[in-house]
């Protein structure tokens, strides 16, 4: 249908079950809000099969996907979530699934990414010439990548043109209301904040503690990049 708003999160085994259930869970309430557009939240994949979220057998949430890659030919918005660092290596090697952030990202309003996604997109060519974030443990892996520019410090999210980025994890809240904001406009965004009762005051007070290297195993075995001397 011409007012179809097509979101979809490409799933693997071993990805991080926030990085695709907070997006999926706030552009959901801002589909059901919107009157004027049909907005569809899919989580995709090579197939039907069964996906089990980073835990594995010891505590990984199995679920289907609705739709696979190639029942999926047009897409507003990519979000290309992050997972387990040995998978994303698979996930880089994957034809299939490199093949479908590429060609969807062509006519795409926004491609986006979150946590170690980020790494996903540099290697398939998505962020070039674009300022990124990612999960701070993996801000020096994006460093294989020269056509990348990394934000400074640690946002919780980056907009460079219509590529939007998220840092680690829980980043990923922040960076589905921004775009809900983008697509929809503030109003929205703050009906969709309200309902979901989304104020953050944690009980703690912790602080990221930087990092300077790759995390194994993704150090020295990204497949494509070299670090800047």
């Amino acid at each position: 249908m011409p007012n179809d708003y097509v979101i979809a999160i490409p799933v693997y085994d071993g990805v991080d079950l926030m990085d695709i259930a907070a997006p999926y869970e706030i552009f959901q309430w801002m589909a059901g809000n919107l009157k004027d557009r049909n907005v569809q939240v899919y989580f995709v994949a090579e197939n039907l099969l069964a996906v089990t979220t980073r835990g594995g057998a010891h505590g990984g949430v199995q679920f289907t996907p609705h739709k696979t890659f190639d029942m999926v030919q047009h897409v507003d918005l990519l979000w290309i979530p992050g997972g387990d660092p040995n998978v994303l290596l698979a996930q880089m090697g994957n034809v299939n699934y490199v093949r479908f952030i590429q060609s969807r990202s062509k006519n795409a309003q926004y491609v986006t990414s979150v946590c170690e996604g980020a790494l996903i997109a540099a290697n398939a060519g998505l962020l070039d010439g674009c300022e990124v974030t990612t999960h701070w443990a993996f801000i020096e892996c994006l460093r294989n990548y020269p056509k990348v520019k990394i934000a400074k410090g640690y946002p919780r999210y980056v907009r460079s043109g219509n590529r939007v980025t998220g840092g680690g994890i829980s980043s990923g809240l922040d960076e589905a209301l921004f775009l809900v904001e983008l697509i929809a406009g503030r109003k929205e965004a703050e009906d969709v904040q309200v309902m979901m009762q989304y104020f953050p005051d944690p009980p703690v007070s912790g602080s990221i503690p930087g990092s300077t290297t790759c995390p194994p195993p993704l150090e020295g075995n990204l497949p494509v990049g070299k670090k800047k001397g």
